[in-house]
């Protein structure tokens, strides 16, 4: 640990802020964030809650560093893509560098209701850094359980979007969206700009930091969007849209997202090398759109029942009109799970 002298001068510009002051500065050291997903959003967040001096910082990552990632997550270097270093170990490592008075722990870990649940019951802001709303609706669901308050944050191409959602005070996820959304661009498939990351994952660390110090009328009430390549911003009130019939924040609330029937399911097939994954709920694809959204990764064969893109020499993607799809070249269910959500949201 440093001595007092040198935490005083770590933290002096942050404290002269008059709207965190001492008495900010000490609570946000006294604070505990959980970041879900080490990618673009994640690992910026990240390195902003480590250099405001959070007190512990919880990250959690089922995936590994790839020369792809080093354009927009700044955590990370050549030598963890040469490495395949997972991101939660590699953001760990570098983070302890940055700031070495944070509690760092570090989850190698798919982001499973099972896995999230016992963290919910701990921390005090939960930040998204997902790149799939399978993953955001246990996030809407455990939040509402444990009133934990999440900030949603999504970026693809030069478009972001993000909102600060509080229990018991704005809509939540399932308020705002009424389904899970079907499909949609994901940075694999449309690309990003950096600068895109770097303005969601910065509103994101603002309004946990209001949190952090208890200055909620500061707290932006609306849901932003932006597209920075055509200078479009957009501010929308959706308080009118909490829905007291909402089964996530509603009166008669059941979470349903964290129930079995609906999480995704995965299962390795016997005798074939293929993992299927079953999306919950079901799915119905617009297979023109997504033969536009994947005709950059291989040959797509199509017809009225399924849609087939072979994307490497060893892996082949069959997605069925019931949204059910087929991982080929693979019996590693993480893996597939990569492939699944990089292509399909």
């Amino acid at each position: 640990m440093k001595g007092r002298m040198s935490m005083q001068a770590r933290y002096s510009r942050q404290r002269l802020f008059n709207k965190i002051g001492e008495h900010g500065q000490q609570a946000i050291m006294d604070k505990h964030v959980l970041i879900v997903g080490m990618g673009a959003l994640g690992s910026t967040a990240a390195e902003a809650f480590a250099r405001a001096g959070v007190g512990k910082l919880t990250v959690i990552d089922r995936d590994y560093v790839e020369w792809s990632n080093l354009q927009r997550q700044q955590l990370y270097g050549e030598q963890e893509a040469i490495e395949q270093t997972p991101k939660a170990i590699a953001a760990q490592r570098r983070l302890e560098q940055i700031n070495s008075d944070v509690q760092l722990q570090a989850l190698v870990a798919d982001a499973t209701m099972e896995i999230l649940e016992p963290l919910f019951q701990e921390v005090d802001v939960v930040i998204d850094g997902t790149d799939n709303f399978d993953s955001r609706f246990i996030l809407n669901d455990l939040s509402q359980k444990h009133r934990v308050p999440w900030i949603y944050g999504s970026c693809v191409g030069s478009y972001g979007a993000t909102f600060t959602i509080i229990p018991g005070h704005t809509p939540c996820l399932h308020c705002l969206l009424k389904q899970m959304p079907v499909g949609g661009a994901t940075c694999d498939t449309v690309g990003i700009i950096s600068p895109t990351v770097q303005m969601v994952a910065n509103h994101q660390v603002v309004e946990a930091m209001k949190l952090l110090v208890g200055d909620e009328e500061a707290m932006r009430a609306t849901y932003l969007t932006f597209d920075l390549w055509k200078n479009q911003y957009n501010s929308f009130h959706v308080d009118k849209m909490k829905d007291n019939t909402c089964p996530s924040c509603g009166e008669q609330r059941t979470y349903p997202y964290l129930s079995y029937e609906n999480q995704i399911k995965t299962e390795v097939l016997c005798g074939r090398d293929t993992v299927q994954i079953r999306p919950a709920p079901l799915r119905q694809y617009d297979f023109n759109q997504l033969e536009t959204q994947l005709q950059h990764y291989g040959k797509i064969n199509k017809n009225p029942y399924l849609l087939s893109c072979q994307l490497t020499n060893a892996h082949r993607l069959v997605v069925f009109k019931d949204g059910r799809a087929f991982i080929h070249g693979t019996k590693n269910i993480e893996e597939a799970k990569r492939i699944y959500h990089r292509l399909l949201g």
